[in-house]
């Protein structure tokens, strides 16, 4: 099992947060990360963020990543939404 959490936070407080799980052995790991932003993003109506160099670095070393109003084209009423992957297979 694959399990992202995402989490939105403003002012320091988590707003809200979501569990994106994918089980599809067909897909690598890149794939169920791009698959499970894309649901986030859906579930939070937000556009697609912008991966930049720092993000990619943050992710790789950590397993985790903010993105925040530089990341979206869109203006964002939140500080940052966090991702962190918490179980792979």
């Amino acid at each position: 099992m694959f399990r992202i959490w995402a989490k939105i936070f403003t002012d320091n407080h988590m707003v809200c947060d979501t569990v994106i799980e994918n089980d599809d052995p067909s897909l690598n790991r890149t794939r169920k990360i791009f698959a499970a932003i894309d649901d986030i993003c859906y579930k939070f109506d937000l556009s697609k963020p912008i991966w930049l160099e720092s993000n990619i670095a943050d992710f790789k070393a950590h397993d985790k990543v903010r993105f925040t109003s530089d990341n979206f084209i869109d203006s964002i009423d939140f500080d940052f939404l966090e991702i962190q992957v918490i179980e792979e297979d």
